[in-house]
């Protein structure tokens, strides 16, 4: 069995979000490498013909309830942001970004940009409120975005969505261990038994 855990996410999803506070200390109990795979959710939802659990009320009104259980589970901030659904192309690609071209400060931007997202509530979207929240994690907002725009990045990205949909993705976070697809962040047990199989 491989010992990697293939991380799918995309900022947007409050989902991807608290996996995330959970994959790095499972994988290191485990022996295994955490690979962050960075796609874009709206791309796999418009291939795939998936939508987020929002768009149905009832359906939207559940997820924050048990989004809110699971953060209380972990012991983790949650506070959904109130400009959901925020477009991440940006920042998705400016992930990309980071990881090609500052690898060692990738897991301070992952932070940085989860935490204004989940926590502290920012419009991302909005390019004031981004410029602003990578400066004060020591980014230098000019320069993020004009990697963001390079070919290499946006094809990165491309081929990384669509490597996720030819693995049978549909949704945020996705984590394979091996070829096996483990959907949603309350399957992380799942994970963990398949590395321990």
């Amino acid at each position: 069995m491989s010992k990697t855990v293939e991380f799918f996410f995309d900022f947007g999803s409050p989902a991807s979000y608290l996996a995330w506070t959970q994959l790095p200390a499972l994988c290191a109990r485990n022996g295994a490498v955490l690979a962050y795979r960075p796609m874009l959710l709206g791309g796999v939802f418009q291939a795939s013909g998936n939508a987020s659990p929002a768009s149905i009320p009832a359906k939207g009104r559940f997820m924050l309830q048990d989004l809110a259980r699971f953060a209380r589970r972990y012991q983790v901030p949650l506070q959904f942001n109130p400009h959901f659904p925020i477009n991440t192309l940006t920042l998705m690609r400016a992930a990309v970004a980071v990881q090609l071209n500052m690898p060692d400060r990738f897991d301070a931007f992952l932070e940085l940009i989860f935490t204004a997202m989940w926590v502290q509530q920012c419009n991302l979207g909005d390019p004031q409120v981004l410029g602003a929240v990578l400066s004060s994690g020591g980014f230098e907002p000019q320069q993020l975005l004009a990697w963001s725009a390079e070919t290499q990045v946006k094809e990165a990205l491309k081929a990384t969505t669509e490597e996720a949909l030819r693995r049978g993705v549909f949704g945020a976070p996705s984590m394979f261990v091996g070829d096996e697809l483990f959907f949603g962040q309350d399957r992380l047990d799942f994970v963990e038994e398949a590395l321990q199989g």
